[in-house]
């Protein structure tokens, strides 16, 4: 048994680390919360489990190792709690978000945590700052309840939560030389097979840190600087090049053979190796940035091949022979399923005599002997399908140009893809959401034209256009036929462009393959601008609005349009609106998905293989604001304790209070007159006030969901964004903030006075 405050000393004092294999701090708020409550209510938090060992040829994080040292193995999340809350700053082992526990407030008559929230705290003197509390003492905080009699409880209150740091915490050691790093590994999987359980890269990472503590750190270094540049990479997946560069194998079992010498110098090799792949593909493919980067394993066979032949392509030839074999293993989802086991015959084949050709033969007998693209391959598919990127690889090689200029997209100041047919125009006519997405309705455009391309009909400038400016729709590979140009038919244009991009795609990978395209030029890289994609796509604001409500809430980012393939065939069971593969926080539970057409998805082989799908926004909102109350001290079932309307108890004596007052007036007419109950705003009224509540949703990227429900009940006069833009409260916000509420109202058709 240990006391709390003798476990934060030796965090302090270095004496209780992190083993290098341990993965950040991923508690959120409600969690903090949680746990402190379960600590004061002397609820049981569990034990602690630390591997005590000589740490002299060990990987640490949190101080220097050297000599005996504790390493936490079980309650990380717990300590790095009590420590930010406690001591004001998170422990030297600390990565993740500090945000998580700053700003705790303990209420001394109601005896509840909650965090800072501005308008129902402030000048309240109940409400004690947790970390101001522990890190001053008891005395400050006394003198701003102003004790009388009454208020003797409350200090009392204030010294049962200063004293928990005296409790006497479980602590269980292990130890022994037979206790390796592989041994205390596997007890950690054991240990943790309900929460953050290693991968097996993060195993065959430990065994590497071991020896060498910049592995890690070095890795980060190299993700960190392709996400700068537009790539977002895992850990896993470059250890995945580094073992390709190091044992031509995929199993990360390989690496137990490797020094820590071989794995710094593969490491330094498979980056390299990645630079230059990736710089082919964006100039000889245009694919230069994450959200149409596929095939992503297969880059380790790039590597593997760079690295027999001294760094670079053997000639041109072998270049585009080696891209030819990437876009096809990319296209048919030759990873999607099995990756290990088609990773290390496609290692062991690039390795061999006639390397390239050897890939290409083995991927068309994969393949039935035949790897042409067809246009049945498109049909279905929408954005973030795996055959997504080929329309923009078709449109960035053919150099396709703005309809408006005649300019190559690509050599103005950015792109967007943008569907030809808007989307809400679509809806309107009776079109189902797969056939709206489909993929051959997407061109580039300029950003300067996205906005005119979404608002308009194709066939409103389409033929002006290549009047104009000749072979602008070759260039985008689009038919030269005004009758596919109507909405009415346009379940024909969609045939009809699959048609056009299979025949350039198919032409311009076969000239990869003969040779025939060595000499074309490198496509220059290109800003990807967000936005477009016809501004009124009600769906993807809502799905947008909810992302950015679970990040408020502490929970990771989702995979946007993520293509779901079952691992075993490689068949693509959805391209689901938002997937978190590792759980709502990562390592907490199952993989979740957000698919919004359950009728194009295979629902029940998705609840086999364990993900948690939810067919709509407001289902999965509710899962997560019901697993956030849990975390945080509401037992199971019990309902979440009633808002409470900041309704009007004076007249207003300025324009914030009257403009909060507004606020509280839009939400109950919403309420009484479209049936809509706006509980989110409810909320960050209570807890930000109007005006602070106003400029969050008006900065926000997307339109709340509150703006969406009301956008279709024909009452945007409701909106948060109308009541920003009258006149009474033109003074309480910026220009810029102004002109977003006017723009975002223009957009969806509604005039302001």
């Amino acid at each position: 048994m240990a006391k709390l405050s003798t476990i934060l000393d030796q965090v302090d004092a270095g004496s209780m680390l992190l083993p290098e294999f341990q993965r950040g701090y991923v508690w959120n708020r409600d969690q903090v919360r949680g746990f402190m409550r379960s600590l004061y209510l002397g609820y049981p938090v569990g034990s602690l489990l630390v591997w005590e060992t000589d740490t002299t040829d060990k990987a640490v994080r949190g101080g220097p190792g050297g000599g005996i040292r504790q390493l936490l193995l079980d309650g990380q999340q717990r300590v790095t709690s009590l420590y930010g809350v406690t001591r004001g700053q998170p422990p030297a082992f600390f990565e993740g978000d500090p945000a998580a526990f700053t700003g705790l407030r303990f209420h001394v008559a109601e005896e509840t945590f909650e965090f800072y929230a501005p308008v129902k705290m402030k000048d309240d003197p109940l409400w004690i700052d947790v970390t101001d509390l522990f890190v001053r003492g008891a005395e400050p905080q006394i003198e701003r309840l102003s004790v009388d009699a009454k208020n003797w409880q409350y200090v009392g209150r204030l010294m049962k939560l200063l004293n928990l740091l005296e409790k006497d915490f479980h602590a269980e050691q292990i130890t022994g030389p037979d206790k390796t790093t592989d041994v205390v590994v596997e007890i950690f999987n054991r240990v943790n097979s309900g929460g953050t359980k290693l991968s097996k890269g993060d195993l065959a990472l430990a065994k590497i840190c071991a020896e060498w503590s910049g592995a890690r750190p070095t890795m980060r270094s190299y993700l960190q600087r392709w996400a700068d540049e537009g790539y977002d990479f895992s850990l896993d997946w470059l250890l995945r090049n580094v073992n390709a560069v190091a044992t031509g194998r995929a199993p990360f079992s390989a690496l137990d053979d490797v020094s820590a010498d071989e794995f710094e110098q593969a490491l330094t090799g498979a980056a390299e190796h990645i630079d230059l792949t990736l710089d082919e593909i964006a100039s000889r493919l245009g694919l230069d940035h994450a959200r149409v980067l596929p095939g992503r394993p297969a880059i380790a066979v790039l590597s593997r091949l760079l690295s027999e032949n001294g760094g670079e392509f053997a000639d041109g030839a072998q270049r585009d022979k080696a891209l030819y074999w990437y876009v096809h293993a990319a296209l048919s989802g030759r990873f999607a399923g099995s990756t290990e086991t088609y990773l290390n015959q496609d290692l062991a084949t690039v390795s061999g005599r006639n390397g390239v050709d050897d890939l290409i033969a083995r991927l068309e007998r994969w393949r039935g002997n035949s790897l042409a693209i067809t246009p049945r391959d498109l049909e279905g598919a929408g954005k973030g399908a795996r055959f997504y990127p080929l329309v923009y690889l078709v449109c960035r090689v053919l150099g396709a140009r703005d309809f408006a200029s005649g300019v190559e997209v690509a050599a103005s100041a950015g792109l967007q893809v943008q569907p030809l047919f808007g989307k809400s125009l679509l809806s309107r006519a009776g079109y189902r959401p797969a056939e709206i997405n489909a993929i051959a309705n997407f061109v580039l455009v300029t950003p300067s034209a996205a906005l005119q391309v979404a608002r308009r009909r194709p066939a409103d400038y389409l033929g002006r256009a290549e009047a104009a400016f000749p072979g602008v729709l070759a260039s985008h590979a689009l038919p030269n036929d005004p009758s596919l140009w109507r909405v009415e038919a346009y379940r024909d244009f969609l045939a009809a462009r699959r048609e056009l991009l299979v025949q350039s795609a198919n032409s311009i990978l076969e000239g990869l393959r003969t040779g025939e395209r060595v000499d074309v030029r490198r496509l220059p890289q290109v800003v990807v601008r967000a936005g477009g994609e016809d501004e009124i796509d009600i769906r993807a604001e809502e799905v947008g609005a909810l992302v950015e409500e679970l990040l408020q809430l502490g929970l990771a980012a989702p995979e946007r349009d993520s293509e779901i393939p079952d691992p075993e065939t490689g068949r693509a069971l959805s391209v689901a609106e938002a997937v978190w593969p590792d759980g709502l926080q990562p390592g907490q539970g199952a993989p979740v998905v957000l698919e919004l057409d359950p009728d194009d998805a295979d629902l029940p082989r998705m609840a086999e293989l364990g993900y948690e799908v939810f067919t709509s926004v407001e289902a999965l909102r509710g899962y997560a604001l019901r697993r956030n109350r849990e975390a945080g001290g509401t037992p199971e079932g019990a309902p979440a304790p009633p808002a409470v309307l900041p309704a009007p108890v004076r007249p207003a004596t300025d324009p914030a209070q009257e403009f909060h007052q507004a606020m509280a007036t839009i939400y109950q007419r919403a309420r009484d007159e479209t049936g809509y109950t706006a509980t989110y705003l409810l909320a960050m009224l209570a807890e930000d006030g109007g005006v602070e509540t106003a400029k969050r949703l008006v900065a926000s990227a997307t339109v709340s969901t509150g703006f969406t429900e009301l956008w279709k009940k024909g009452r945007l006069d409701l909106t948060v964004e109308a009541l920003v833009l009258d006149p009474r409260f033109a003074g309480l916000f910026t220009p810029d903030e102004l002109d977003i509420a006017r723009g975002r109202l223009a957009q969806f058709d509604y005039v302001t006075g």
